[in-house]
């Protein structure tokens, strides 16, 4: 896929991801939508890349929503055509045309095999801050600004946010941030935790990338794969047995790779570790939540 409205550069096995519309503040089209998935598609069976960052260009990472289209910008029925109704004139949810844009891009990066930096370098409101949820580690620039505005719009939090908001920073402080849909600035984001580092704008890429190589070049693929997915996957789980029946499953699987191998002969021998295990051939068997055929 030709790409309109992002940049993808592969770079020292990490791929940077740009939002590319700056005159426009990088506001999220179903364009965007689409181009974001096929990169996160292409990132997942690619093994030569190990880390993914992703930032905007220009003066904001994502201004949210293209509002070009006015009062009718989140009217489905005016912007897709009208959704299938049931006979007695109720609206059919199952209708894909009913399915929120940015949550299908949330989602898809919630299953990626890739660990996720976002580098937010500027304003990032509405689907610009919802879409770097899924995201595993946020740095952001001190001229970052964030802001939950969809109360302000009339309209609901979208993107799978009310799923993944609360888990990073606390019911409370999500409930807060949404009800009043104000902006508010890097330091409290980091208050907040929604951010892990808030850093000068001409430091954030150099960070990023600082860390996005530090994984890139000291851990197994496989492992990091395995790692996000058990992280992520377990914060949605009532008892830690659940997590105990994963870690085990792994520890047994992981163990007897060549990657474990080589890792403990690494320590051992006091020199860096060589790991020949890959994402696209080597995952294991035992998680429910991979289908390897997802990835092909």
């Amino acid at each position: 896929m030709a790409y309109e409205s992002i940049l993808y550069d592969v770079a020292d096995q990490i791929l940077t991801i740009t939002l590319n519309r700056p005159e426009k503040l990088n506001a999220f089209t179903p364009t965007m939508q689409r181009e974001l998935i096929d990169a996160f598609d292409r990132a997942d069976r690619d093994d030569e890349i190990r880390a993914v960052i992703v930032t905007g260009a220009g003066r904001a990472f994502c201004a949210g929503a293209d509002l070009s289209s006015g009062a009718d910008t989140f009217d489905r029925d005016v912007r897709r055509g009208p959704v299938r109704r049931h006979p007695d004139g109720r609206v059919d949810y199952s209708d894909p045309q009913v399915r929120d844009g940015g949550g299908q891009v949330t989602l898809r990066i919630f299953k990626s095999l890739k660990p996720v930096i976002a580098a937010v370098n500027g304003p990032a409101v509405g689907i610009g801050v919802t879409m770097q949820l899924a995201m595993d580690i946020r740095i952001a620039s001190e001229a970052a600004r964030f802001g939950f505005v969809f109360s302000q719009r009339g309209i609901v939090p979208e993107a799978a946010s009310s799923w993944f908001l609360p888990r990073l920073v606390g019911i409370s402080q999500a409930l807060e941030w949404c009800y009043t849909g104000r902006v508010f600035p890097a330091q409290e984001a980091l208050a907040g935790r929604l951010v892990s580092k808030v850093v000068p704008a001409d430091e954030l890429l150099p960070t990023a990338r600082a860390l996005a190589r530090e994984i890139a070049e000291k851990t197994a693929p496989v492992s990091i794969a395995l790692i996000r997915q058990m992280m992520w996957r377990m914060m949605g789980t009532d008892d830690p047995m659940e997590a105990h029946k994963v870690d085990s499953r792994g520890i047994y699987a992981r163990g007897r790779s060549d990657d474990v191998k080589e890792g403990v002969t690494a320590f051992l021998e006091k020199r860096p570790a060589q790991f020949k295990n890959k994402v696209s051939t080597d995952m294991p068997d035992y998680f429910p939540w991979w289908d390897e055929r997802d990835y092909k």
